[in-house]
């Protein structure tokens, strides 16, 4: 019973139920940007 008990805190905690869901945070009025850039040539030798 007790590996039951931490086989099923193991599966919740691997799952991500740490709470409520939140709504995203509303960006300010404005221009915004975010991202990645990778800009190179890629060779094979």
């Amino acid at each position: 019973m007790k590996y039951a008990a931490f086989a099923f805190a193991l599966i919740l905690a691997a799952c991500g139920a740490d709470g409520l869901p939140t709504a995203p945070e509303q960006p300010k009025s404005g221009l915004h940007m975010s991202g990645e850039v990778k800009i190179g040539v890629q060779t094979e030798l």
